[in-house]
């Protein structure tokens, strides 16, 4: 038997292979960083063997409450992604299954390399309606892509689309590349009204480094990029800085922040409340938004979320609120599950990568939905 993870976003540590069916290893931290949770790595053996892998620091997660109830994902092609048994005793976590090829893929959601963003940036450039533009490097040299979609002008309002703060919330370009796929189709009735009225300023990776090196969280220097938008600089958080240096150039009307969540089996959003500027017109906007989404998504769900801020008490650090009290505008974050929907469940691939573009799909009905009032 032989596992690996030296390959983009790959993440483990080998402890023990002694016993074959029985290996165990353990989860790496992110750089300068106690961050970790993300897993993907690649499994050899012959084909048959039964294999249960122990993850054995499962227990000393960031989030360990996001392991119960969780199944892993593993893929024979790295295209199609399945769930797996898996169990959890509070320590470590077992991936169990048997082998159908020489070798099998694990991860802790569909992983969405810094190649096939290459080749997502790369497609979508294409489209006559899109602009390419580099607002500059990470730390580790990589670009910061932002994709502009229709014609700016002043009667376009402009609205901001980012994703994976997170590295490790792989899902967040997973419903980027949906996104991209549905607006840039020139026969798409919805887009091409929305784009009538609208500007869209899409990054669809922020965290590129983080992608690479397998990060759950945090940038190549161990910044929580989400915690950066008060005060970010070029040294720690140039991606924040870069992204937030463009969006006052272009100024915004809206801003979705897609990310992924650890512990909770449902999709919501998460606002602004606790702004110090929040207005009954921005509320009541983010309410009907919500509304909107969960009646044309029976995957989205206005129920179960996060509790909401006291008044005065949101921490512009957090893009969201950042953008929301800055530009008086809606703000929104997008989270989708690890685990799968429970009450739109899918036995055999969970929450997947198909499933957030659709719901990306749904976004955009949404958006246009509402766009008159923003």
């Amino acid at each position: 038997m032989q596992i690996n993870s030296s390959f983009d976003g790959g993440n483990i540590e080998v402890v023990d292979l002694s016993d074959a069916r029985n290996p165990k290893v353990r989860i790496r931290k992110d750089n300068e960083s106690d961050f970790l949770q993300w897993f993907y790595f690649r499994l050899t053996d012959r084909r048959g063997a039964q294999v249960a892998v122990d993850i054995v620091n499962a227990g000393e997660v960031t989030y360990a409450g996001g392991f119960e109830g969780y199944r892993a994902v593993a893929s024979y092609d790295r295209e199609t992604w399945f769930r797996v048994d898996t169990s959890f005793d509070g320590k470590v976590m077992t991936l169990s299954h048997t082998l159908e090829q020489d070798s099998i893929y694990f991860a802790y959601f569909a992983p969405f390399s810094m190649e096939r963003h290459a080749d997502l940036i790369a497609s979508v450039a294409e489209a006559p309606n899109i602009r390419l533009e580099v607002l500059g490097e990470t730390l580790d040299g990589q670009t910061m892509d932002l994709l502009t979609i229709g014609t700016p002008g002043e009667d376009r309002k402009p609205c901001w689309v980012i994703g994976r703060q997170h590295p490790g919330e792989t899902m967040a370009e997973w419903w980027m590349e949906g996104f991209l796929a549905r607006m840039t189709d020139p026969h798409d009735p919805v887009v091409r009204a929305l784009l009538e009225k609208t500007v869209f300023y899409v990054v669809p990776n922020m965290n590129p480094d983080g992608s690479r090196r397998g990060h759950l969280r945090t940038n190549a220097k161990g910044a929580n990029l989400n915690r950066e938008w008060e005060t970010p600089s070029m040294e720690r958080s140039p991606e924040v800085f870069l992204v937030r240096r463009r969006m006052h150039e272009t100024g915004l009307k809206f801003c979705l922040d897609v990310h992924g969540d650890e512990a909770l089996p449902y999709n919501f959003i998460a606002g602004f409340n606790g702004i110090p500027s929040m207005t009954e017109a921005q509320i009541s906007l983010y309410r009907d938004f919500r509304e909107k989404l969960a009646e044309i998504s029976p995957d989205f769900q206005t129920k179960f979320g996060y509790p909401e801020t006291p008044p005065g008490k949101a921490s512009l650090a957090m893009c969201t609120n950042y953008t929301a009290e800055t530009f008086g505008s809606l703000s929104m974050t997008l989270e989708q599950p690890f685990k799968d929907t429970i009450d739109t469940p899918d036995e055999l691939y969970g929450w997947s990568p198909e499933r957030c573009g659709r719901l990306a799909w749904s976004c955009i009905d949404t958006i246009y939905a509402v766009v008159d009032r923003l």
